[in-house]
């Protein structure tokens, strides 16, 4: 679906461009004073539903929202595993697309692969 281009979704569309690893919409919120709370989580929304950005649900459920790269909307795949640093949060996208095999009749819509561990900069400290 085609949707409006606004102010409010170019800042944080930026916002998003400008980040090298997901990040939690409470941080976004942080760096915007003119935008609710509300908002942000909905164009947050209307970015996933439309192939721009996706949404990684951390093990205590906090979502981090990262840019999407190289993804057409029409042939949108997100079967890539994701990272979180257990000392700083950092939650980052390893690119390499997991082949999952399921049983025939069996439709995967969902996605949501987390490891959880040391990042390289936590790890050597």
């Amino acid at each position: 679906m085609k949707r409006r281009k606004t102010p409010s979704k170019e800042k944080i569309l930026a916002i998003l461009k400008s980040q090298d690893y997901a990040t939690s919409h409470e941080k976004i919120a942080n760096q915007i004073d003119d935008i609710n709370r509300a908002t942000i989580y909905r164009i947050l929304n209307q970015f996933c539903e439309d192939g721009i950005a996706h949404r990684i649900i951390a093990e205590n459920g906090k979502q981090f929202f990262a840019l999407c790269k190289d993804c057409e909307a029409e042939e949108h795949h997100h079967n890539h595993l994701h990272f979180q640093c257990n000392t700083c949060e950092k939650v980052e996208c390893f690119e390499s697309e997991i082949n999952i095999s399921l049983p025939n009749g069996y439709v995967i819509e969902n996605f949501n692969g987390l490891i959880n561990g040391f990042c390289n900069l936590c790890s050597s400290a």
